[in-house]
């Protein structure tokens, strides 16, 4: 019995099947777990957990054989680009880029960051995220005040530019020293462990093509100085690669690249890394790197990345949707099947014979928990459920027509789950979400809000959308 003998009040929540994801990866079918304030101080059989914990004072709640598992973690995603969902569909990289993901952002106010936070979080413990971590964005005050507000878990980033072609009138190109001293050094001071510690900042590098020499060694040094991540977009398309060995005098690209100027360090979370070689993949792998698969933006833009080749050498992956310009859902469910099915087709293409047991159910699972948590640098508090943990849990109703009958629970939360069966949410010892109802902001007012700021803020940036079809 795994017990804290120091407890106050507390709440029991039992007669569910746990999947804790913790080192022995262990399965309660009928087990309990008791939260105290917002920590994790029990776990067991429902009848070992009620007859030490159960009291007047203690909350009971009967799981009804429902799943209970660790929050899950997002670990690219955009969210102040919320309300560009559908801006940008459909077209080539670079006009995603330059015609309308970099005026939209161009133009938005702290107030739009904000409304697009809170939008983007709506959907996201809809889908059961408890931590996310931000890929770059605009007027992180705006993301921080909706992260607090929303109650979730958060590792923030402001996109960090200071070179490069194309980028809007209206940004200019912000010097280095700014960079570094408003992007990422007083955004630090001003926001991190703040909500209750549920906040941290984060540096962000957009991508290698906006960004001197200058800017990743010094981020590189202010990470370790600071003790945080660096987020950045890593090796995404094939002219990236093209871009650094033209300009940087490597024999590949990015990674080949980061690792010369030593990058590559163990807080570094690389999103996509889809144009990789085997040697960088062992760059990658040696250094500690973790990276962030977000199968769906992959798939739409960016190629097959070779994460069963990373996975296999021992690289720490965990999975992203991106933002809604990229993906459309930001659901992270679907994201665990896709990455599944994708990378088994991606084996099935590269040897000419299917594999179904390339990325199975469980290390999915892993990829959306434990992995997650290593990815943002958090997983001695969060990503399995364990004594002494951080109370960030999901419940998941089974009993649907999407997941009966049951035979396999991991299988079934990979395969078959659908946001829909995301029932209740908590996080960090506190109910965000409960039997479907978000609960510490109004869905409704926030829909109209992001509304009626999504249409000022595409006018602003002058960005229309062409009609596909013969609208009446």
């Amino acid at each position: 019995m795994e017990t804290e003998k120091s407890r106050r009040s507390v709440t029991i929540l039992h007669n569910g099947m746990i999947v804790t994801m913790d080192p022995q990866d262990r399965v309660f079918k009928n087990g309990a777990i008791v939260v105290d304030g917002d920590k994790i101080i029990a776990i067991d059989q429902s009848a070992l957990i009620l007859r030490e914990f159960a009291g007047p004072d203690v909350e009971i709640i009967d799981l009804h054989g429902r799943i209970l598992l660790p929050g899950f973690i997002n670990t690219h995603v955009h969210t102040s680009q919320q309300l560009a969902r559908g801006i940008a569909d459909d077209v080539d990289l670079m006009t995603w880029l330059h015609k309308r993901i970099w005026p939209y952002e161009s133009n938005m106010t702290e107030e739009d960051s904000y409304i697009s936070t809170l939008l983007c979080g709506i959907e996201l413990i809809h889908s059961g995220v408890t931590c996310f971590a931000e890929a770059g964005g605009q007027h992180v005050s705006g993301m921080a005040r909706a992260v607090e507000l929303l109650g979730l878990r958060a590792c923030l980033v402001q996109s960090t530019m200071d070179s490069g072609q194309g980028l809007p009138e209206k940004w200019g190109v912000q010097s280095t020293d700014d960079c570094i001293q408003q992007s990422q050094k007083q955004l630090y001071k001003k926001h991190h462990n703040t909500a209750d510690g549920r906040i941290r900042i984060w540096l962000g590098i957009r991508q290698i093509m906006n960004a001197t020499d200058r800017l990743l060694l010094e981020t590189r040094d202010t990470a370790k100085e600071l003790k945080t991540g660096i987020h950045m977009h890593v090796a995404e398309i094939p002219y990236e690669n093209e871009f650094v060995m033209n300009t940087r005098e490597v024999d590949h690209g990015t990674v080949t690249y980061l690792e010369k100027i030593e990058l590559l360090q163990t807080n570094l979370l690389a999103a996509h890394s889809v144009w990789v070689n085997e040697t960088e993949i062992g760059f990658l792998s040696r250094a500690g790197v973790k990276v962030s698969h977000c199968p769906a933006a992959a798939m739409r833009m960016l190629g097959f990345a070779p994460i069963k080749e990373m996975l296999d050498v021992g690289i720490c992956v965990s999975l992203g949707t991106d933002g809604a310009p990229s993906n459309n859902r930001m659901s992270i469910v679907d994201e665990m099947y896709l990455a599944s099915l994708i990378n088994k087709g991606r084996e099935a293409y590269l040897k000419g014979t299917t594999d179904p047991t390339a990325l199975p159910a469980e290390t999915v699972l892993k990829m959306a928990t434990v992995n997650g948590a290593k990815s943002v640098l958090w997983d001695n508090e969060i990503g399995s459920l364990e004594v002494g943990k951080k109370a960030d849990m999901v419940i998941v109703n089974p009993f649907s027509w999407s997941m009966l009958p049951l035979h396999d629970c991991v299988s079934s939360l990979v395969y078959c789950m659908r946001t829909e069966n995301i029932e209740s949410v908590m996080c960090n010892g506190q109910w965000i979400m409960k039997d479907r109802n978000i609960l510490k902001v109004n869905e409704g007012e926030v829909f109209s809000l992001a509304k009626q700021a999504s249409s000022e803020l595409l006018k602003r940036a002058g960005i229309t959308i062409p009609s596909r079809m013969n609208v009446l």
